[in-house]
């Protein structure tokens, strides 16, 4: 893991010198905030009470997967294609770095990143916690979904910038792959049960694994789907990595 440290620096640095971090954290975070508030008050005002802030926030709405499509792409789009398209990759790959050094690097970095705008919304439940009473083991089960959920998405979408040498492209493609997977997660309510068909749905579908999470259950096929959906992508892209390095 030779150069990780510095990489890694410059990645984050790269993330918050630029405007991309602070629009993402100020306009997403902040219409998921206000649509959240909003939700609630159309839900006040029709008498249905029975939703827990945890559910409406991470599970029950289109809110998180608004989020995750307006994040993970233009977050991820420039981690290795911008450098194939500008140059610098040859410089990279130049140096005394390893390969999984490269990849994991970029990775932490946009990781790190995505934490960090998430680390707002603890405020949210705070606020939305005077309210009433709140889980707060539920909601630690609702931000490690959060993680596992993010962290996959990330992994996919460097996979795909790894796989380009267009930003736009990266992007298009990563928006496709967390759509697909989308909508096979919605085939969990079309599907009839107990068909083959409706266990893959479900067993995919983010909707399904938030509101678990946000139940408070941590479900082991959960941990394990979205580890694998982590660890692959990464193991593609420094393969490819290393087939740069040796032409």
């Amino acid at each position: 893991m030779r150069g990780f440290w510095p990489l890694y620096r410059r990645e984050l640095f790269a993330f918050f010198v630029t405007p991309l971090a602070w629009v993402l954290i100020v306009v997403v975070q902040g219409m998921h905030f206000f649509l959240l508030v909003d939700h609630f008050s159309r839900s006040a005002d029709a008498g249905m009470g029975d939703e827990t802030p945890l559910s409406a926030f991470f599970g029950n709405t289109v809110l998180l997967y608004l989020v995750l499509f307006l994040l993970v792409p233009p977050m991820t789009m420039r981690l290795f294609a911008e450098e194939r398209r500008s140059g610098t990759i040859e410089t990279l790959m130049t140096a005394p770095v390893s390969s999984p050094a490269v990849v994991l690097a970029k990775y932490a970095a946009a990781l790190t990143t995505y934490v960090a705008m998430w680390a707002p919304t603890v405020l949210y439940l705070v606020i939305l916690g005077r309210t009433g009473a709140l889980d707060w083991r539920a909601a630690s089960s609702a931000y490690l979904g959060v993680l596992l959920v993010g962290a996959a998405y990330l992994s996919l979408g460097l996979c795909a910038s790894a796989l380009t040498r267009s930003q736009f492209l990266a992007m298009v493609c990563t928006a496709l792959v967390l759509l697909v997977l989308f909508i096979l997660g919605v085939g969990e309510f079309v599907t009839r049960e107990g068909t083959t068909m409706h266990t893959v749905c479900s067993h995919v579908s983010v909707w399904a694994a938030m509101n678990d999470f946000a139940s408070g259950v941590i479900d082991s096929r959960r941990l394990v789907f979205y580890g694998t959906l982590t660890v692959l992508p990464l193991y593609v892209a420094t393969r490819a990595v290393e087939a740069w390095r040796w032409g």
